[in-house]
């Protein structure tokens, strides 16, 4: 099976310690990234996860290599082909797979994620889970400033057409906070290395097709807090917001499938 993976370059690493990868994307996160890092490095949990970030173009000088270094961060890699979100993840995802781990731990460099919940993914990876999610809207979750359109959205339009297409009750499935395992990512069926998955199609994408093809999934319970005021995202208001739909029922549909099986 032919993998089609962005071109990138490997800015540093190291050999694998922990069987386990946290991926962190970015693109000129500033002060953010610097704190998230800060937060699981002040934790050890940069002692359970290698941390491998993958850069899509940062110009704000966040990622100096000796801060990144200090912090535990274990890989940089730099994204130096087309593409948003997506195309870093399959950069970081066929790295991460190459260099032989068993499982793939996400969440987003902006900081709105609470990493206190990172030993509860190690945890479901470990009894077996393929897929956890994490989710500020179930027991336990914490969901802070979240802006009005985008919790209805969630709650109303995108969970429940991806449950209802997929046959998992989702509750939050536009989290980038989540974790995979090595089965998921590199099962054939899945082929997640494809060009099509350029933006945010990957995340629907997983949560359709995983419980469609009978991998183990649960949600886990985490914190979103969005800072008062303006709003972290790459994810412009109206534009942004319609690509999303434009994705979500493609996915529903099962219009990302990979045709070769």
């Amino acid at each position: 099976m032919k993998r089609e993976i962005p071109q990138f370059q490997v800015l540093f690493t190291k050999q694998r310690y922990c069987p386990y990868a946290l991926v962190i994307p970015v693109i000129n996160e500033g002060e953010r990234i610097l704190s998230l890092l800060g937060k699981i490095f002040q934790s050890s949990y940069h002692d359970l996860l290698d941390i491998i970030i993958v850069d899509g173009g940062s110009t704000d000088g966040s990622l100096e290599f000796e801060r990144l270094k200090s912090l535990g961060v274990h890989s940089l890699l730099l994204k130096t082909d087309s593409g948003k979100l997506s195309a870093q993840l399959r950069c970081a995802y066929a790295y991460a797979l190459d260099a032989g781990y068993e499982g793939i731990i996400t969440i987003d460099g902006n900081n709105k994620d609470d990493p206190q919940t990172l030993p509860l993914f190690i945890q479901k990876l470990n009894e077996g889970y393929d897929f956890v999610q994490a989710s500020r809207f179930i027991e336990g979750g914490v969901a802070v400033n979240t802006p009005k359109s985008r919790d209805l959205a969630i709650r109303y339009i995108h969970a429940p057409l991806l449950s209802f297409a997929s046959g998992f009750h989702w509750t939050d499935t536009t989290q980038g906070y989540r974790a995979y395992s090595r089965k998921l990512l590199a099962d054939s069926r899945v082929n997640i290395f494809r060009a099509v998955f350029s933006g945010y199609e990957l995340l629907a994408y997983l949560s359709y097709i995983a419980p469609k093809l009978g991998f183990k999934c649960i949600e886990v319970p985490s914190s979103r807090i969005y800072p008062k005021g303006q709003v972290p995202t790459k994810i412009s208001s109206f534009k942004g917001n319609l690509e999303l739909l434009k994705v979500l029922f493609t996915a529903s549909l099962g219009g990302y499938n990979n045709r070769e099986n």
